[in-house]
């Protein structure tokens, strides 16, 4: 009852017979009915107008507790937006990305006290992505420190995605973000960025593979709005996006000159048990003696001349988080001892993948082939 009081009647009087409604009332009651239900008509017109937009994006798969901002309805003729459909948000996959991801950043911007809890939210002014792509890359990029105005986020955007660009698509890395993407927050060109920054700069990270979203596609076109759902791939393989980078002198080893493989394992064997035999250990096979992470451990405390005390790391690892922990160990060991971070991801290490294991071990022979 819009605009009216209610008002209480005794129950009694539900139960008094009515009066026959006079000949004028009857007009009056069906006239203004009539007109309440064209006003009703007109009310519905407008809110299924107001809905359209709504309406386009939330079907046919997308529930309605997603949140709709009025931007993503009022759409210029032929442009279009698109958002992540909600069953993908909670796919534990795409979950899982995100968390490596926050986590990476947080331990490379771990010195800078920085923070990421979510990235969306913490990355689309620039700050972060500032700070993350000048720890990874060792260049200062020339940008004002703070910037609060729209204008001045979107020039530091600008600045950082330029130098991003410049690195990354020489090596095939298709461009799936932009400054206005990154600034709207859109979550899946946030993503496509960083995925692009771990694989170049060989984040000791390991990504989930086959990470796929659904994304709803609204588009506008003769004044109505379309939707439409499509497939993006966030990551396929480890092995092929390492190959997106890094064709080394190991992957032409393996791929054309296998027969010569077993010369350079030869030679890495007789490497580290010159350094090893000085505490009675022997290795014959190198991606599994090294897998657990001990070897490389001691190996290390050989090279450099000193004891690592059996407390820092698992002398007997019983499962893989320990073994991980173990060569992540290794390579900080390596890194203090002047060394650049390892290409190879612990991990890779772990799950016995020969090349990472002969890229680390080749790396040891190269800085100690002298060392006694």
């Amino acid at each position: 009852m819009t605009g009216q009081h209610a008002t209480y009647t005794p129950a009694a009087t539900w139960f008094t017979a009515p009066e026959p409604l006079s000949h004028s009332l009857l007009e009056i009651c069906t006239r203004d009915m009539a007109g309440l239900l064209c006003g009703t008509k007109r009310k519905k017109q407008v809110s299924d107008l107001h809905e359209e937009g709504k309406n386009a994006i939330n079907s046919p798969l997308q529930p309605s507790s997603i949140d709709i901002h009025p931007e993503d309805t009022m759409l210029e003729e032929n442009a279009e937006r698109s958002m992540i459909d909600p069953t993908s948000k909670e796919d534990p996959k795409f979950k899982e990305l995100l968390r490596v991801l926050i986590d990476w950043i947080n331990n490379e911007l771990e010195e800078d006290r920085i923070i990421v809890k979510d990235l969306e939210e913490d990355l689309y002014d620039g700050q972060v992505l500032q700070k993350l792509f000048e720890k990874l890359s060792g260049c200062k990029l020339n940008v004002a420190e703070v910037t609060q105005s729209e204008i001045g986020q979107k020039q530091k955007l600008q600045t950082v995605l330029e130098a991003v660009n410049e690195l990354l698509r020489p090596n095939g890395w298709s461009i799936e973000w932009s400054v206005d993407s990154i600034h709207c927050k859109n979550l899946i060109s946030i993503v496509y960025l960083l995925v692009g920054l771990a694989m170049h700069f060989q984040a000791p990270i390991r990504l989930p593979e086959h990470v796929s979203v659904q994304l709803v596609v609204v588009k506008k076109r003769e004044g109505l709005l379309q939707s439409s759902h499509i497939t993006k791939e966030l990551t396929t393989t480890t092995e092929m996006m390492m190959g997106r980078f890094e064709r080394d002198a190991f992957d032409t080893l393996l791929d054309h000159a296998p027969d010569k493989l077993s010369v350079v394992k030869k030679s890495l064997i007789t490497f580290v048990n010159k350094h090893l035999n000085k505490l009675n250990l022997e290795v014959t096979e190198l991606e599994t003696q090294f897998a657990d992470g001990v070897y490389l451990v001691l190996l290390m405390g050989l090279l450099e001349d000193y004891f690592v005390p059996l407390h820092n790391f698992f002398l007997t690892p019983e499962s893989v988080e320990q073994k991980v922990l173990n060569v992540s160990f290794a390579f900080e060991l390596m890194q203090d001892g002047g060394l650049k971070k390892p290409k190879a991801r612990p991990e890779d290490v772990v799950n016995l993948n020969l090349k990472s294991t002969l890229r680390v071990l080749y790396n040891l022979f190269t800085n100690y082939k002298n060392a006694e």
